[in-house]
């Protein structure tokens, strides 16, 4: 992630929504804009695959799935998107079609990418955690692998590492399993 040139000084989420639309997605930390590199096919194929699953899921058992660009307003001056959201069904009154997301999401996802690894597991982890995301996953399409975060105090332990013919659980919904041979398929 790069910080976008030419934007100084502290930026918040209205001042985002003021911008003129470039096509590029923007996450806020802090108030430091950020741009979030376009992924490459690798990354779409595993978010697509786990958008499937989710989907399945929801039409079982209720809740709401969004693939990004959706903002993931924490404050007015910290702002994520995360590749995929998930609110569970006790929780998917909280969003609303025509409003900016306000509350953090039972689920957050992340797609790792060479260029958004090191925020993914640091700066947008620690983000979420301190807003009180109750759980985080990141998934590796090149090494084929899911690891499943949960909020513990004020940080996140990780509670799975899966890979190759593996089950990633999660842990806020124990009914949702995801085979990671749907995730990365041969």
């Amino acid at each position: 992630m790069a910080a976008m040139q030419g934007v100084r000084g502290r930026v918040s989420h209205a001042d985002l929504e003021r911008m003129p639309d470039d096509g590029r997605r923007y996450e806020l930390y802090d108030g430091e804009l950020s741009v979030v590199p376009a992924p490459l096919p690798r990354h779409q194929r595993a978010l697509l695959n786990l958008e499937d699953i989710l989907r399945t899921y929801v039409k079982a058992h209720g809740g709401e799935v969004l693939v990004s660009p959706i903002d993931i307003v924490l404050s007015d001056y910290n702002v994520v998107q995360p590749d995929l959201v998930f609110f569970g069904a006790a929780r998917q009154h909280m969003v609303k079609a025509d409003e900016a997301i306000r509350v953090p999401p039972d689920m957050a996802i992340e797609i790792l990418s060479p260029s958004t690894t090191a925020t993914d597991r640091g700066r947008k982890m620690r983000l979420l955690a301190r807003f009180g995301l109750p759980e985080y996953w990141l998934v590796d399409p090149v090494a084929g692998s899911i690891e499943s975060y949960a909020l513990i105090g004020s940080g996140f332990e990780l509670r799975q590492a899966v890979s190759g013919r593996g089950v990633a659980r999660s842990v806020t919904f124990p009914d949702l399993e995801v085979p990671l041979t749907e995730v990365f398929p041969a």
